[in-house]
């Protein structure tokens, strides 16, 4: 598959997230970071202004839920126009109901692990799954420094995919930069979310371009 970028929206201006979106014409999906101040100790945006920014981009939306009780709220994104949603497998009661739930919306279902949670007791699920997202920084803030500890997290987790023959993405979250994508990339990452690299840049598309370009080189 071709190798997405997929700037936050975590460290656009929330003022002008229609602008932001915008600056980004080249971006492959627009990350949305939702917490509630419970499973994270931050609070951002909620179901609403993912409806809002669905109508004011034709981005396809890509909704990373840092929420207590997934199971009652993530379908809800869907309705809301979200094109992926991904939940995280430590709050999660039943992810693969969830997960087919979401998936019986339209829209794609991803499970978030935290930089502690290993991947191989999720083994035989994921099939139900689009995608894998691997935080590589402790999720709730933006601007850390990716961990390089979760990067062989990524390329256990491409293994595991390719023993089973599936065509599920791997999405990496936390401290994405120029400096840090390649090695990403070449562990078997095909999904970066970059927010602060992106749109602290003076030309958020530029970057976008850059990205994508190293994480390619390292691939092939």
């Amino acid at each position: 598959m071709a190798l997405q970028i997929a700037p936050s929206i975590l460290a656009a201006d929330f003022a002008r997230l229609a602008d932001e979106a915008a600056a980004v014409p080249n971006a492959d999906w627009l990350h949305v970071d939702v917490m509630d101040n419970h499973f994270v100790p931050n609070l951002t945006l909620g179901m609403p202004v993912v409806e809002a920014l669905a109508k004011a981009t034709d981005k396809p939306l890509d909704c990373h839920l840092m929420i207590e009780h997934p199971d009652r709220w993530a379908p809800g994104y869907a309705d809301a126009g979200a094109s992926s949603i991904t939940f995280h497998i430590e709050a999660c009661r039943a992810p693969i109901l969830t997960a087919r739930e979401i998936r019986a919306k339209g829209a794609r279902a991803a499970m978030a692990l935290r930089p502690a949670t290993p991947i191989e007791p999720y083994e035989d699920m994921l099939s139900e799954f689009d995608m894998i997202l691997i935080m590589t920084i402790e999720p709730g803030f933006g601007g850390q420094q990716l961990l390089d500890a979760c990067v062989p997290k990524i390329r256990r987790t491409r293994e595991l995919l390719d023993k089973h023959g599936l065509d599920v993405w791997i999405e990496i979250d936390g401290g994405v930069s120029a400096y840090t994508i390649e090695r990403c990339a070449e562990a078997g990452a095909d999904v970066f979310v970059a927010g602060s690299a992106v749109f602290n840049a003076d030309d958020p598309s530029l970057v976008v371009d850059n990205l994508r370009s190293l994480a390619e080189r390292a691939r092939a």
